[in-house]
């Protein structure tokens, strides 16, 4: 075989090669297009159980009451924290705007101090009140911010299932986020990742599996979550998130979701 003929052919892989990168990357960004376009309700009232656990197994139990309204293309959300007595009357508040060049707005009311402190970006990899979830958690990613690559098919508690591999694409949101890259499963049938691993520029990764989720009207909901933070095989720390009494796509008032609300309490 003649040298320009090799040359031409190593040419042609090459070709398909970048051809089937490129693919692979438009498939699994569609993908995650589904899942950030999930109908999740107009509305949702729900109550929140939070369970924090430390590397020994001791527990600390937190009530909450949480709020979520669309607000065209945005969507606001309220936590207010109910027990025990040294979290009472905290609340959080959060704007995800739809927006990706516009950053989202998070407020924390303290009502030791009576104030409503707003959450700059810097603080936004830090953990919400002692969780395992951060204040950047408490939002949905902007997809024009990360690179997507589905790694392979897998199944998940019987269920067919991608795994997609996200990670940023600008030094700011690794800064903002803590996270270097992320693995997501995604079921097939309903476009929810219900298992995620996030890797942090620490060192430290996060588990996140939804561990009960049930259909209501043709919506998803999730009844219990964990985030487990662990290095290495080591658990560091794990937090179980239960959601009951939930009220779906019924009237909530605008109100709720403003910082004066957060003064006010429930």
């Amino acid at each position: 075989m003649k040298a320009k003929k090799i040359l031409f052919l190593l040419g042609v892989g090459v070709t398909l090669l970048t051809t089937n990168l490129m693919a692979d990357e438009a498939n699994a960004r569609a993908i995650m297009d589904r899942v950030d376009a999930r109908d999740d309700g107009k509305t949702l009232e729900q109550d929140m159980l939070m369970v924090l656990i430390d590397k020994n197994g001791n527990e600390r139990t937190r009530d909450l009451k949480s709020y979520s309204k669309d607000f065209g293309a945005d969507e606001h959300k309220t936590l207010f924290f109910k027990s025990p007595a040294d979290v009472k009357n905290t609340a959080f508040l959060t704007y995800d705007y739809d927006d990706p060049n516009r950053d989202d707005d998070q407020w924390l009311y303290l009502p030791a101090l009576k104030k409503v402190k707003r959450i700059p970006s810097t603080d936004k990899s830090s953990s919400f009140m002692g969780s395992d979830f951060s204040y950047f958690d408490m939002t949905d990613r902007d997809l024009e911010d990360y690179d997507f690559k589905i790694l392979k098919e897998t199944k998940v508690r019987g269920h067919d299932a991608w795994m997609i591999e996200s990670k940023p694409n600008n030094q700011a949101v690794i800064d903002e986020s803590g996270y270097k890259k992320s693995i997501a499963i995604v079921r097939k049938d309903n476009y929810m990742v219900v298992r995620a691993i996030n890797f942090l520029t620490n060192g430290k990764k996060k588990y996140l599996d939804l561990t009960k989720i049930h259909e209501e009207s043709g919506i998803w909901l999730v009844d219990e979550m964990t985030m487990t933070t662990k290095k290495g095989k080591q658990t560091l720390h794990k937090t179980i998130l239960t959601f009951s009494n939930e009220k779906l796509n019924q009237p909530i008032e605008d109100g709720v979701f403003t910082t004066r609300r957060l003064e006010k309490g429930l």
